[in-house]
């Protein structure tokens, strides 16, 4: 499993597999269960979490009691609420398996650690947050100039594999409508 996460860090950033060896002391590994919760409202966020193998969703409760879902992170995508990680605050995020998942995680601590003895992994963080800026900017500019409708289609359109892959429930969810009107736009496809 460490082979995906160095062949991660060797898009952005080269380093040598001793060099490697000594980085993954920083990290911990878990097995994470189905719908297990990493991160609970109200807890402080200790850790960034790296997927290996799984799928993971961050979300929150909203005023109606309603979860609503607004990250998800597959194989080599990073997951964390980066306020409460950054701050060593309470979160208002929860931080769930969607699936059986194997992760690696980092506290805040030992990162600033890595990054002391590892300077070179402060061009992999910053790719990783760039590229995860990047998304949410898509996010954002989706939310506001497609209709709920259009959003599902170009997530389809991009992510098709991701799409069969994720509960239904979880894409509405992502996507800020009811499973109900998920189901109707899928009907109106297959018709």
């Amino acid at each position: 499993m460490s082979k995906i996460f160095k062949k991660h860090i060797d898009k952005f950033a080269q380093i040598s597999d001793e060099e490697f060896e000594e980085i993954l002391k920083f990290f911990e590994t878990k097995q994470v269960l189905k719908k297990e919760n990493l991160l609970e409202e109200g807890q402080i966020c200790r850790y960034h979490y790296f997927v290996l193998n799984g799928l993971l969703r961050k979300f929150y409760i909203n005023e109606k009691g309603i979860e609503q879902t607004t990250e998800f992170a597959i194989e080599n995508w990073w997951l964390t609420d980066n306020i409460a990680y950054e701050r060593k605050l309470p979160t208002e995020f929860y931080i769930q398996a969607v699936e059986k998942s194997q992760i690696l995680y980092i506290s805040q601590d030992n990162q600033e650690k890595l990054l002391k003895a590892f300077p070179k992994m402060e061009r992999y963080f910053r790719f990783v947050y760039q590229r995860a800026y990047a998304a949410a900017q898509m996010r954002i500019k989706y939310l506001f100039s497609l209709s709920k409708e259009e959003f599902y289609f170009e997530l389809l359109r991009k992510h098709p594999e991701f799409v069969q892959r994720v509960p239904q429930y979880l894409i509405a969810s992502f996507l800020g409508f009811t499973p109900e009107y998920l189901s109707e736009i899928r009907k109106r496809i297959v018709s």
